[in-house]
């Protein structure tokens, strides 16, 4: 029992940790902050327009990948910039790298926001 005890504790540190990561991000991360005004538009365009369970998943889907890579990008900076304060080519790329893969996923997202909404707009105005 004493191991059971043991291990939900360490479980329950560790989701704590993996929590303070989140407000960590929408504390000090401007774009993260843009992120989640978005995705509570979205939300609330999804409730409005009724959408299907299937454009739920596309969207929460998207919604989380995006502030997924957020976390990404903003732990990579945070470390480079521990390791290193220099400005270096080397580092500048690999920022811009991570950076990057941010964008990529909220073009995706956006991709899949009009694929979802578009019909709903435009049925809403017929």
């Amino acid at each position: 029992m004493n191991a059971i005890k043991l291990y939900l504790s360490q479980r329950l540190l560790s989701m704590s940790h993996a929590f303070n990561g989140l407000v960590v991000l929408f504390q000090e991360e401007k774009n993260a902050r843009i992120h989640l005004v978005i995705a509570a538009i979205v939300v609330c365009s999804g409730i409005f327009f009724k959408i299907t369970a299937i454009e739920w998943m596309l969207l929460l889907l998207a919604i989380t990948a995006v502030i997924a890579m957020e976390l990404v990008n903003t732990a990579l900076e945070n470390m480079i910039d521990f390791v290193s304060i220099e400005e270096h080519p080397k580092i500048k790329k690999t920022k811009d790298l991570a950076a990057a893969s941010v964008l990529v996923f909220a073009l995706l997202a956006s991709i899949i926001g009009l694929i979802v909404f578009v019909p709903h707009v435009r049925s809403l105005l017929d």
